[in-house]
């Protein structure tokens, strides 16, 4: 038998879209042998990497069939999954960040992992100096928008904590802050009647896994009337670059809430 000092993980299985777009910031994406189907940042992860799960379910022989030394996943809907995987014998680690500081914090241990810690601490403080200038710019403000962000339509989701704390530094102010914060996504229920009494000045439809309904969200009893509606100020954002709770909601997601609340 022989041994050897083994410093990082050599193959990872991502399962959600941030771990992946975080390892190819870092320069670490040779690492990566398997992604998400639903991967779109970066790019090229699509074209270079094979799929082996969606995001609740996933092909546990084509993920063991890959040898990983760590396969990453993200929160308490991907359990079943980790369970699955775990009974195959394969070393599982999942995240369940749900703020931007635990986002912050989990890029930061993704590079601890992958041995590029001064890496991931770099592009940790570029966020953090975003962040900070946003913050600035906006904290005094007492003409922010009343902004509804809908994650999901049957039933009615409003926004995760992350989205929340993002559309506040972005300069609007979240109509069901008070529910963000809550671990569940059964705890994010809204009514219709809730959020016609909140009369949002501006609405941001992500709904995961499928397109925005316009006309259906209009057809609502109510949602016709909404400060929002009359303005023309309801807008699909894409799930892509602001559900995922990595590098993206940070950068391309901050970017498209500035430029929405702030028009």
């Amino acid at each position: 038998m022989t041994f050897a000092l083994r410093n990082v993980p050599e193959r990872i299985v991502c399962l959600t879209e941030e771990p992946t777009e975080t390892l190819y910031l870092l320069g670490e994406q040779h690492r990566i042998v398997g992604i998400s189907a639903y991967t779109e940042r970066p790019p090229e992860a699509r074209r270079d990497k094979p799929v082996v799960s969606a995001f609740i379910g996933g092909s546990v022989p084509k993920v063991a069939a890959l040898e990983p030394d760590l396969v990453i996943g993200f929160s308490d809907i991907q359990g079943d999954l980790a369970r699955d995987l775990i009974k195959a014998s394969l070393p599982v680690l999942i995240f369940n960040q749900r703020t931007v500081q635990d986002i912050l914090d989990v890029i930061v241990t993704l590079g601890r992992i992958v041995g590029a810690e001064d890496r991931a601490r770099a592009l940790v403080g570029g966020y953090i100096d975003r962040l900070h200038a946003l913050q600035s710019r906006n904290e005094a403000r007492t003409d922010r928008p009343r902004v509804y962000f809908e994650e999901w339509d049957e039933p009615t989701i409003t926004a995760i904590a992350w989205v929340s704390e993002l559309i506040e530094l972005a300069g609007g102010r979240d109509v069901f802050a008070d529910r963000a914060h809550r671990k569940l996504a059964t705890e994010r229920f809204v009514t219709h009647e809730e959020v016609i009494r909140s009369d949002p000045e501006i609405v941001i439809a992500s709904w995961c896994g499928k397109d925005f309904d316009r006309e259906a969200f209009l057809s609502r009893p109510g949602f016709a009337e909404l400060a929002a509606a009359r303005s023309d100020r309801i807008h699909e954002m894409d799930p892509a670059i602001i559900l995922q709770p990595g590098p993206a909601c940070l950068s391309a997601g901050l970017d498209w809430l500035e430029g929405h609340i702030n028009r």
